[in-house]
């Protein structure tokens, strides 16, 4: 093995390392922030609204990505498949905070939501089932909030764990790329 080829192969590694401890901490935070979304909802019964369930999807996403990109860091992978499971977790933040912000939006009253969750309900059936349906169905409102702590909704603390996913990914980019 030649000089050259030593040292590329330990900057590899080098630049393996901000990608290791970036996507272990994203799968951490969206594993625990999924976990409390579920302690929300199970154990607190608030129940969420679709909005609420959209902006799980990016945490779904998170953990396995994550899992795969910090073991494919742990086994020396190629410096571009670390940059490029780092990217996909930035991109996949990035609309979730977005997704949380309009969400919160809707909260506040800024701007309306989807019909799904903030409209009139329609289609109710028959006038004989009305009573019956009307007993068994919940309908969780969009605009709605729950519960806050410090003025922030659930939604506001998702747009504040969303963004800091896609700081840490980027962290994780510039830094296995500077390496």
């Amino acid at each position: 093995m030649t000089i050259e080829a030593t040292a590329n192969a330990a900057t590899e590694r080098a630049g393996a390392r901000p990608a290791l401890i970036a996507a272990l901490a994203i799968t951490a935070i969206a594993a625990a922030t999924l976990a409390g979304a579920w302690f929300f909802q199970l154990v607190l019964d608030i129940r969420p609204c679709p909005l609420c369930l959209e902006q799980r999807y990016a945490y779904y996403l998170a953990i396995p990505l994550g899992a795969l990109t910090a073991l494919a860091a742990g086994r020396d992978a190629p410096r571009t498949l670390l940059l490029a499971g780092l990217a996909i977790l930035w991109v996949a933040a990035l609309g979730n905070a977005v997704l949380g912000a309009y969400h919160a939006g809707v909260e506040w009253g800024f701007w309306q939501g989807p019909t799904d969750c903030t409209g009139p309900i329609g289609n109710l059936g028959s006038a004989g089932s009305l009573l019956q349906r009307l007993d068994t169905v919940k309908v969780i409102r969009c605009d709605e909030v729950q519960w806050r702590f410090l003025g922030l909704s659930l939604a506001g603390y998702n747009v504040l764990i969303s963004l800091a996913m896609a700081a840490i990914a980027a962290w994780g980019m510039k830094s296995a790329r500077r390496s």
